[in-house]
């Protein structure tokens, strides 16, 4: 399909949501295309139910309406399977290292679980477009495919036609690399110094730092000890739970260690 080898399955996925909120908003539809190193693909799309109001900004988007959803699972109910399908993938996705993926962690976290990125690479094609030509998904499917895009914004339909940008992509710029290594590489913009995923906290050489707000550059070791409250205002906080785990522990002495 590619004129990329894989080693290890690589799951295209795309969500549509309840809006662009990643600590507030939720999942109301989930498509996954699972390639696997044998050539096969697995297709599958499930509706969420948010628990929550889909606003009509949102429905205007994806044409989700809240009783679309009110007798499909939730993300919760689902978890434990969709965690076990992620393991030992790879993943891709138009526009996931901005938003899907981020939102995604939340949701896993809300069911209690601790989805990591360590060990996979991430395939971006917006990444890649951004670079090379700064347009929309849309676009990008006319440019790399010579097609227009219909049914835009249904979840299956972007991520399918997010695998035709990726294999345009690779035609069209000979330049590009064609292992998946190299695509993480490139896809990759997240801050090298971030300690946690949202690079709340960071690392200063060894030395682990507070990384937004007043207190940037500060030490975290000095923040435990002379202005403790501010690891706790971020425990009572809308933080992500990685950075939470961060102040928690921070609070009990434990600091993260570089390696």
């Amino acid at each position: 399909m590619f004129d990329i080898k894989i080693d290890k399955p690589l799951v295209f996925f795309d969500l549509e949501t309840t809006g662009t909120n990643v600590q507030n908003d939720r999942v109301v539809e989930i498509s996954v295309v699972k390639l696997f190193p044998s050539g096969e693909k697995e297709v599958k799309t499930r509706r969420i139910n948010p628990e929550m109001h889909i606003p009509e900004d949102a429905t205007k988007i994806h044409g989700i309406k809240d009783e679309d959803v009110a007798d499909c699972p939730t993300f919760k109910s689902l978890s434990k399977n969709f965690y076990i399908y992620l393991e030992g993938c790879d993943l891709a996705g138009y526009n996931i290292i901005r938003f899907d993926l981020p939102l995604l962690i939340r949701e896993f976290s809300r069911a209690q679980l601790e989805f990591s990125l360590d060990g996979r690479r991430l395939i971006d094609p917006f990444v890649i477009f951004c670079q090379m030509e700064p347009r929309n998904l849309t676009a990008a499917y006319k440019l790399f495919c010579g097609k227009e895009l219909t049914n835009a914004h249904s979840a299956e339909a972007d991520t399918l036609a997010t695998i035709e940008i990726l294999e345009g992509q690779l035609k069209k710029y000979p330049e590009l690399p064609h292992s998946i290594d190299a695509l993480h590489e490139l896809c990759d913009q997240r801050d090298p110094s971030r300690i946690d995923a949202g690079g709340r906290f960071k690392w200063q050489d060894k030395e682990a730092i507070i990384g937004f707000g007043k207190n940037s550059g500060i030490p975290l070791r000095k923040i435990a000890v002379d202005n403790p409250g501010f690891l706790k205002w971020m425990l009572n906080s809308d933080f992500p739970e990685d950075a939470k785990k961060i102040a928690h522990e921070a609070l009990k002495g434990i600091f993260p260690v570089k390696e």
